[in-house]
C-alpha cells in the first residue's frame, strides 16, 4: 500500500547531477570523503568529512556558511540515504519534487549573504498530519489520500519562510491512534508499518512513529511530530532520539489533523537538544529573546548552563519494568555526580487523570475532526469517515477495528455541562501534579522514563502502551522533552524531563545539559530481532 513517490526521487536526483554539473570542484571533494550519504546503514554517514549521525545544525550552518558545504550537497545526501536505507524501517512516505530545487534557492542565499536563519538549507521531515499544499496529507488514512490541502499549515509556512528544505512526509500511527482500541503503532493503510531502526520486529510507539525512526536513522536532520499524549516524547524514547512536546500554544494547530485542540500540539524531533530548540524557535516565531526578557530557545540549548545545583525530581514508574527502574537509578547518579539534587517524587492525581483524560478526548475529537474534515475532499465528517473504512477492506489489513470513532460519534458534545465540568476537573490536576510538586520539593523539573523498551510489533495483538509519564504535562498543556538516557538490552529508553507552563527555553537547557552528562545516544544497528532477552518489556495484559 505504500505511496512513496519513487519517480520524484529518481528525478531529484537527475537535477541534483545537473545542479552540480558545473562544479568539478565540489564533486571531487566529495568523492575524496569516501562518502555521499549512501554508506551503510548500520554504519556513520559521512558527506564531505562530516557524520550525518554526529553533526548539529550550527556545525552545518558554519560549513556552509564558509563554503564547505551546500544545502543541494545535504539534501542529495539525506534523499540518497532515504534510497538506501528507508526500505529497511519504511519511516517516509514520500520525498518532495521540491527538495533540491529548496535547496538550490537556499545556496543562493548564502552566496549572498542572505541567510534566513539557521534553519536554512536544513532538510526537515514532516509528520504525515501536517497539511502541505504539494504533496499528499493522508493522517496514514486512504480516506485522505486524494489531493493536497489547498493551503499549507502554518507551521509548514514559519519552515518556509525560514529557508529550511521541506524533504517530504514521514509515515505515523493511522489517525495519530486514535481509530482502534488496539492498536498497532506505527502502522497506517497508506504507508504499511514503520519498523524500529534498532531492533526491526520491535515496535516505534506512536504515533510520531515515522518522524522519529528516520531521524534515528538520519534520514534527515529534523523531523515534525505531533502529540496529543504521548505520541512525540514516546517515539523519540523508543528510537533513541530527542522530542520536545512544547507548551500548548507555542506553535500554531492550524493546518495539522486533530484529535484535540486542548491538548494537541507539533513540536520537533532530532538527534540533538540544540537541533530541536533551534527548530521550535522557527516553528514558535520566537527565535529571539523570550518572552520574559530571558534568552530564546535556540540560545537556551546552544548554551546550556551546568547541572550543579539543579533540582529534579525522579518519578520512577517500576510499572515499566526491573530494567528501566534500574537504568534511572543509574541516570539518577549521573546527575549527582554532575551537581544535580536528584529527590524521589511521586505526582499526585494520576488515577484520576487517567480516567477522565479518554471520555474528554472523544467528545474533542467529533468536534474537531467534523471541522477538519470539511475543509478537505474526502468524507465530510466522522460519520463520512467510519462508513469510509468500513467500505474499504485496505483499512483493516493490520486491524479491524474503529472503536474510538464509534466512541466519539456517540459522545457528549462539547457544549455538555458534563463535559465542561470534566475538562474543568482535567486541566485543574494536571497542573496542580505537575505546580505542587515541583513547589513542595524546590524543582527544576519532573523527571521519569519516557517508555519501556520496544514491544514486538503484532497486529493481532496490539500495542502495550500504557506510558503514564506523558500524561500530566500532555493534559496540562505544560512542555515536556525526550532525551536518551540508555538501553536496556538492544533497546532505546529515554528520560522525560517535565516543568511549569511556557517554561520551555528552560526545559531545553536543562535537556542540553543532561544530554551533554549522560551522551547516551548511539547510532542504530538495525537487527532482524533483539539479541538479548528485554525482561524490562513489560507483560501485555
Amino acid at each position: 500500500m505504500k505511496k512513496r513517490s519513487v519517480a520524484s526521487l529518481t528525478a531529484a536526483l537527475a537535477v541534483a547531477s545537473l545542479l552540480t554539473a558545473g562544479a568539478p570542484g565540489q564533486r571531487a571533494a566529495a568523492a575524496d570523503s569516501g562518502a555521499d550519504g549512501s554508506a551503510s546503514p548500520a554504519g556513520s554517514v559521512f558527506l564531505r568529512g562530516v557524520d550525518l549521525d554526529t553533526v548539529t545544525i550550527p556545525e552545518l550552518q558554519t560549513r556552509m556558511k564558509r563554503g564547505r558545504l551546500t544545502s543541494t550537497e545535504l539534501t542529495l545526501a539525506y534523499l540518497r540515504r532515504i534510497k538506501a536505507v528507508d526500505p529497511k524501517i519504511n519511516a517516509v512516505l514520500r520525498t518532495s519534487p521540491t527538495a533540491l530545487g529548496q535547496a538550490a534557492a537556499s545556496d543562493a542565499r548564502h552566496r549572498l549573504g542572505r541567510v534566513r536563519g539557521p534553519l536554512d538549507g536544513i532538510p526537515v521531515l514532516l509528520k504525515d498530519n501536517v497539511n502541505t499544499r504539494d504533496m499528499p496529507t493522508t493522517a496514514g488514512s486512504l480516506a485522505l489520500a486524494g489531493s493536497p490541502p489547498e493551503e499549507d499549515a502554518e507551521l509548514v509556512g514559519r519552515l518556509r519562510a525560514a529557508g529550511a528544505v521541506i524533504l517530504g512526509k514521514a509515515n505515523m500511527s493511522e489517525w495519530a491512534n486514535f481509530r482502534a482500541a488496539r492498536p498497532t503503532s506505527g502502522w497506517s493503510a497508506v504507508g504499511g508499518q514503520t519498523h524500529n531502526p534498532y531492533v526491526l520486529d520491535r515496535n516505534p510507539c506512536g504515533s510520531s512513529s515515522g518522524s522519529a525512526a528516520a531521524v534515528a536513522a538520519s534520514l534527515a536532520q529534523v523531523a515534525i511530530g505531533t502529540e496529543t499524549d504521548g505520541s512525540i516524547v514516546c517515539p523519540a524514547g523508543m528510537n533513541g532520539v530527542v522530542g520536545h512536546k512544547p507548551s500548548l500554544g507555542l506553535v500554531s494547530r492550524s493546518g495539522v489533523v486533530p484529535i484535540s485542540a486542548e491538548q494537541d500540539t507539533a513540536g520537533p524531533m532530532a538527534r540533538h537538544v540544540v537541533d530541536t530548540a533551534i527548530t521550535l524557535a522557527v516553528l514558535s516565531g520566537r527565535d529571539r529573546a523570550g518572552a520574559d526578557g530571558g534568552p530564546g530557545l535556540a540560545e537556551a540549548a546552544t548554551r546550556p548552563g551546568g547541572l550543579r545545583g539543579k533540582r529534579i525530581g525522579l518519578w520512577r514508574l517500576p510499572s515499566l519494568g526491573a530494567e528501566v527502574d534500574a537504568l534511572m537509578t543509574r541516570t539518577a547518579a549521573r546527575l549527582r555526580t554532575a551537581g544535580a539534587q536528584v529527590v524521589e517524587v511521586t505526582p499526585p492525581y494520576q488515577d484520576r487523570l487517567a480516567a477522565l483524560e479518554f471520555p474528554a478526548l472523544l467528545s474533542e475529537f467529533h468536534r474537531d475532526i467534523d471541522t477538519y474534515l470539511a475543509s478537505r475532499n474526502g468524507p465530510r465528517d466522522l460519520a463520512g469517515l467510519i462508513e469510509f473504512n468500513r467500505a474499504h477492506p485496505a483499512e483493516r489489513t493490520c486491524f479491524a477495528g474503529q472503536e474510538l470513532f464509534e466512541q466519539a460519534l456517540a459522545a457528549p458534545p462539547t457544549t455538555d455541562p458534563g463535559y465542561r465540568a470534566m475538562r474543568a476537573e482535567l486541566t485543574d490536576l494536571s497542573r496542580r501534579s505537575i505546580d505542587e510538586t515541583m513547589a513542595a520539593h524546590g524543582l527544576d523539573a519532573i523527571a521519569s522514563p519516557a517508555n519501556p523498551p520496544a514491544w514486538t510489533t503484532d497486529c493481532a495483538r496490539g500495542d502495550n502502551d500504557v506510558i503514564p509519564s506523558s500524561t500530566p504535562a500532555a493534559v496540562a498543556g505544560y512542555p515536556s522533552l525526550s532525551v536518551p538516557a540508555g538501553f536496556v538490552g538492544d533497546l532505546p529508553v529515554g528520560l522525560l524531563l517535565m516543568a511549569g507552563d511556557h517554561q520551555d527555553a528552560a526545559l531545553l537547557s536543562l535537556g542540553a545539559a543532561v544530554e551533554r552528562r549522560l551522551d547516551a545516544r548511539r547510532a542504530p544497528r538495525y537487527l532482524p530481532s533483539a539479541t538479548s532477552d528485554d525482561a524490562g518489556v513489560p507483560s501485555v495484559p
